[in-house]
């Protein structure tokens, strides 16, 4: 499958009739809307497990140093936590755009923390769309995320953005903690060692 899939969105319309939807975020989208919504309300979804497994070359990297972002893994009886919106059809065109780069929609239940549940929207990148990356150690996906940057800005920052987000919502993620942590001891390392560059002083001539 081609990671563009803005055809194949705009040609699934279970909701292009709606009134309204809601749209289940797990990745920047729980603290970066850049798009109208009625309403926004923490929410999970069960049955899915959020993985650094998709690749970037759109947002967080390039086609040469892709960085890495999140999907939604089938994972029987685990709960991601997220956020959800309310928006109109109307979104949807910018909400594809957004996605392009291998991912599709999907309907799914969405649960609030009132316990309330109503069936809603995610996009998610599956392994046949080409810019899947697949799983690897944390360690190695902080490894690869220090090293990107793409148009959207550097891969760490969305990183640590997810980071402080899940926090913020009282949430706990070991998979996106964990590489947080990683990314975490490689910045004290490259300080440490720009720190012993600087104390060796200059060539001698």
């Amino acid at each position: 499958m081609s990671d563009n899939t803005i055809a194949r969105n705009k040609s699934m319309t279970r909701f292009d009739q709606h009134d309204s939807v809601w749209l289940f975020g797990y990745g920047s989208l729980i603290f970066k809307a850049d798009f109208p919504f009625i309403e926004r309300r923490p929410a999970h979804i069960v049955g899915w497990s959020r993985r650094f497994w998709q690749g970037s070359h759109d947002h967080r990297g390039t086609v040469q140093a892709p960085g890495r972002v999140v999907t939604l893994i089938r994972d029987e009886g685990a709960t991601c936590a997220g956020m959800a919106y309310l928006i109109t059809p109307e979104v949807f065109g910018h909400l594809d755009y957004r996605e392009k780069n291998g991912y599709l929609r999907l309907a799914t239940d969405i649960l609030f923390e009132d316990g309330n549940c109503t069936e809603g929207l995610i996009y998610i990148a599956t392994e046949e769309n080409a810019a899947f990356l697949g799983p690897a150690s944390e360690r190695d996906i902080a490894l690869q995320i220090a090293g990107a940057e793409g148009p959207s800005g550097r891969n760490a920052d969305y990183l640590l953005g997810l980071a402080v987000a899940l926090r913020e919502l009282g949430k706990d993620d070991p998979h996106v903690f964990e590489i947080e942590r990683h990314l975490q001891l490689l910045g004290e390392m490259n300080t440490e060692n720009d720190k012993g560059t600087d104390a060796a002083g200059p060539p001698h001539p």
